[in-house]
């Protein structure tokens, strides 16, 4: 997947004249859409093709129970054209995007939503509005979120793995603690995948992590006091808390611009943001979400001591997984 242009000024006409929506009337969906059920997943694909040479996949696995549907709601109105922008004045080439939806596979009846990968902002924006924001959630303090990065780990494919050993991108929002394994059980009644066993979410991160740049998004200070400690754990400085949700997309693209090295440093993302007509009280809140993760790519700043991670830890991979790739 991923043919097409992407268009700015269609993606905010198209936003423009949703406006003044209510949300059921931009989120239709009162279940899970028949293409976004992952029963039966094979594999979901980002490649190179004439329009995009250099593809570079890019998900966001957007936690949907009742807490955050905020985000959901934001991408869909005003800011998601900001990302893509941002991304083209930082001089990203040929980002793909895919949406999933999580909720709780414990409660929720739609746990679990799987979009394709697309390059057009009509159907970037289609997949988006497609998701079922359920508005669940167990009430434990855990969310499914390790299903994302299994969906990841086994059911996704790309050219700029597979060509250049370029990693992707995750960007998953959420205010909750993961489970600590992915359910054998909920994998087969889910997506029809058998498993031995369950899987420690340390190895489903550790293999989502050889493909994709793994990076948990805490919409802002209140939430993150609940959350923060467990996911550091798992994924030490790829945790970003935020001081709002309004701030996702563009905290996002400036995670892929400063990675990807487009930008020198988080100065030279601010100078674009500013170009770009960001407004001041933004370009600051985006600055002070991504001033630890900074610190981290510039060789001449001081170190932060955050756990190890089990993303950027070299991990055997449990037999599972040698099990699931044969």
């Amino acid at each position: 997947m991923g043919y097409g242009n992407y268009s700015h000024a269609a993606h905010a006409a198209l936003l423009a004249d949703r406006a003044a929506q209510p949300g059921q009337e931009v989120f239709t969906q009162r279940g899970v859409h028949t293409l976004m059920n992952p029963r039966g997943l094979k594999v979901r694909e980002s490649r190179d093709n004439a329009d995009h040479p250099n593809s570079l996949p890019v998900v966001f696995a957007l936690d949907v129970t009742g807490s955050m549907g905020d985000i959901p709601q934001l991408l869909a109105r005003q800011e998601l054209p900001t990302f893509m922008k941002l991304l083209t004045d930082c001089g990203v080439a040929d980002p793909q995007l895919m949406f999933m939806a999580i909720g709780d596979a414990v409660s929720d009846s739609a746990p679990l939503q799987v979009g394709q990968f697309e390059s057009t902002a009509e159907l970037m924006d289609q997949w988006l509005t497609s998701s079922y924001l359920e508005g669940g959630g167990g009430g434990s303090g855990e969310e499914s979120y390790e299903l994302a990065f299994y969906v990841l780990a086994q059911h996704t494919d790309s050219d700029a793995w597979a060509k250049r050993k370029k990693r992707g991108y995750l960007f998953m929002t959420g205010d909750e603690l993961p489970y600590n394994a992915v359910s054998r059980h909920q994998i087969e009644a889910l997506i029809g995948d058998k498993l031995d066993e369950d899987i420690p979410i340390e190895e489903v991160i550790a293999a989502a992590a050889e493909t994709y740049h793994l990076f948990f998004l805490i919409p802002d200070a209140q939430r993150r006091r609940r959350c923060e400690g467990r996911w550091r754990e798992l994924l030490g400085d790829h945790v970003i808390c935020m001081d709002a949700p309004e701030d996702a997309c563009a905290v996002a693209a400036g995670i892929v611009a400063l990675t990807e090295h487009a930008v020198p440093g988080l100065q030279g993302l601010t100078q674009v943001m500013a170009a770009h007509g960001t407004p001041k009280e933004r370009i600051a809140t985006v600055a002070h979400a991504l001033e630890a993760y900074a610190e981290l790519l510039d060789p001449n700043a001081p170190k932060r001591a955050w756990p190890a991670t089990a993303a950027t830890a070299t991990t055997t991979l449990g037999s599972w997984w040698k099990k699931l790739v044969g």
